[in-house]
């Protein structure tokens, strides 16, 4: 899904190099400042970054059992190429778990870059212990076959309020998530490295001894 190697090069390194703030800060600067997602969304492992592009899918709530609930959930995760990250939209429901350890096995193997819900997650030791970052809006025990299903996956979406799209550039850290219209990521992420030198100069200033008034005269950067 990527758009070549140059974008490749740059997740990889915004994976090592960069974190939300500064993404977002990127953004804002860009005039696209409803790309945070809200703060309940969080990290099960908060040493784990979450870098990738998105593959959405949109989970709609079911109220009897459905043994076909699985099947459009198991066909996106199969499909899941290196660097990519499932999306999945339940639109603010939290009665099921749409994600868990057997699904995080698969996409460890698959070289998948993490796990990104609205809704909650289940099997948390065990994700834990696979080093695969997860984001979610909560943590619950129940299955999705009563609860819910993928209806579709690829098409365009919301997840805690942000659109998005499959492509889309989303970031994740202890800090919290961001999404990164495709259109515009790498433009977002060379922006966002630079800031990051502007801000090791301030830092390096600051350790120095000069004030903060100084350094922002100066650079502007806070």
């Amino acid at each position: 899904m990527a758009d070549g190697d140059g974008l490749e090069g740059l997740i990889a390194r915004a994976r090592a190099e960069l974190y939300s703030a500064v993404i977002s800060d990127t953004l804002d600067a860009l005039g696209l400042r409803e790309q945070a997602l809200p703060a309940g969304v969080r990290p099960l492992d908060e040493d784990l970054v979450l870098c990738g592009l998105a593959r959405v899918g949109l989970f709609l709530p079911i109220y009897q059992e459905d043994v076909r609930a699985y099947d459009e959930e198991i066909r996106l995760i199969d499909d899941l190429r290196p660097d990519e990250v499932p999306v999945l939209c339940c639109h603010g429901s939290l009665r099921l778990s749409v994600w868990g350890e057997l699904m995080s096995t698969r996409a460890v193997y698959l070289k998948a870059a993490g796990l990104l819900t609205d809704g909650c997650v289940r099997d948390v030791r065990a994700i834990r212990a696979l080093r695969f970052p997860v984001f979610a809006a909560g943590v619950n025990p129940t299955d999705t076959k009563c609860r819910g299903r993928l209806a579709a996956f690829d098409l365009p979406g919301r997840i805690g309020g942000v659109a998005v799209e499959t492509g889309d550039l989303v970031f994740g850290d202890a800090d919290g998530v961001v999404v990164v219209p495709r259109a515009c990521a790498a433009e977002v992420l060379a922006g966002a490295l630079e800031k990051v030198q502007a801000e090791d100069t301030v830092r390096d200033a600051l350790r120095r001894g000069l004030s903060l008034g100084e350094v922002f005269r100066r650079h502007g950067v806070l």
